[in-house]
């Protein structure tokens, strides 16, 4: 018994002494089918959660999956989970996963404003339970989340975006003079919570579904945002966002795109992320139907396939079906799920990992 106590109490001194000594910032950019959910890992230990995946019968599902990065993450909490809007593939398996595990601040942008019955009866009666315990904060732009050797920015919220420059940008736009507006979006999307995280020499920006007009807004007629090394592709790769004014201002070096079998990664966000400035690769959780061979990467970047292989894969991109009920459903994806893994460090260089076949590949030189 004393043995095993010994044990015990080495193997959780490990634990500990693990999390102290990380050299990297992790972030894992999870499979929940066309969600966005993100979590990053501080060296210090410290962990934050964008979005939660989807609901209703898959609720369970991807909270298994979120909770396998957590695992392999070696966290016994969740710090803080920012919940980027109110539809359901961005919180759906939020009850699931508090269940499961400390949620110690739950982050929003405030009311809902596109009403749904499921949506405000969650609103209404579940999140205020699962807060309760913990902390619930509305951040609004230029607001600061706190994770120790990290400078997190709130950059966009409830419509709103910064006003100031974060440090280092704020230089002219000039993709702002070919800039074509779309008609204004009333929906959630419009309201997602932007985050802009700085670790040392390393930059990175998360967006949620926010749509191309809020995005033309963050960055002309000068980009507020600077470039980054890293973009975690806007919703899901979908043209309603994505506009070359914000991608080609921030000009990431690389591009991780969280999309479904069928959803996102249509041709006109492709050729918008491919023809950025400086890009130098772009990694996806999965092969897309909707770009089919002409628009995607090769298959090492990609995490995950398509379970029912057809006998040849289209070359051509597949139409996005009409949304509404009638809608054909996407093609099946129960079987295991792989994520995309990005270790950054204080330099600015980092590696970024295919979780399916173990390709990683490092991007050392870090901008000026």
């Amino acid at each position: 018994m004393r043995r095993l106590i010994a044990v015990l109490i080495a193997s959780l001194g490990a634990v500990v002494l693990s999390a102290q000594t990380r050299a990297t910032l992790d972030i894992y950019v999870v499979d929940v089918e066309g969600g966005n959910a993100t979590l990053y890992v501080a060296p210090s230990g410290e962990s934050l959660l964008i979005d939660t995946g989807n609901g209703g019968a898959a609720a369970a599902r991807d909270g298994d999956r979120i909770m396998a990065a957590i695992k392999d993450a070696g966290l016994s909490r969740i710090d803080r989970l920012i919940t980027t809007h109110y539809h359901g593939d961005h919180f759906g398996a939020m009850e699931n996963l508090a269940g499961r595990i400390p949620i110690g601040e739950f982050i929003d942008h405030g009311p809902n404003v596109q009403p749904n019955p499921a949506t405000d009866a969650f609103l209404e009666k579940v999140y205020p339970a699962l807060y309760a315990k913990s902390k619930h904060t509305v951040v609004k732009p230029g607001d600061r989340i706190a994770m120790k050797g990290l400078d997190i920015r709130v950059v966009a919220s409830a419509g709103q975006g910064i006003t100031s420059a974060l440090p280092g940008a704020g230089q002219a736009n000039p993709y702002c003079a070919t800039h074509k507006p779309k008609d204004a979006d009333p929906s959630e999307n419009a309201q997602s919570v932007g985050t802009h995280f700085t670790f040392g020499r390393f930059k990175t920006v998360h967006l949620g579904d926010l749509t191309w007009n809020k995005e033309y807004d963050l960055v002309c007629p000068n980009n507020r945002l600077g470039t980054v090394d890293l973009f975690i592709v806007t919703h899901h790769g979908q043209p309603v966002s994505n506009a070359p004014v914000l991608v080609h201002a921030i000009a990431p070096r690389v591009g991780i795109m969280n999309n479904g079998t069928r959803k996102g990664g249509q041709p006109d966000a492709m050729n918008v992320l491919f023809s950025s400035p400086g890009l130098e690769d772009l990694w996806q959780i999965h092969f897309s139907l909707l770009s089919g061979q002409e628009y995607t990467v090769p298959g090492l970047f990609i995490a995950n396939g398509v379970d029912e292989q057809p006998a040849a894969m289209p070359i051509a991109a597949v139409a996005a079906p009409a949304p509404g009920p009638g809608a054909t459903p996407p093609p099946a994806h129960n079987g295991p799920a792989y994520w995309i893994k990005v270790a950054a460090k204080e330099d600015g260089s980092f590696t970024v990992t295919n979780a399916r076949n173990g390709f990683s590949k490092t991007y050392v030189q870090a901008r000026k």
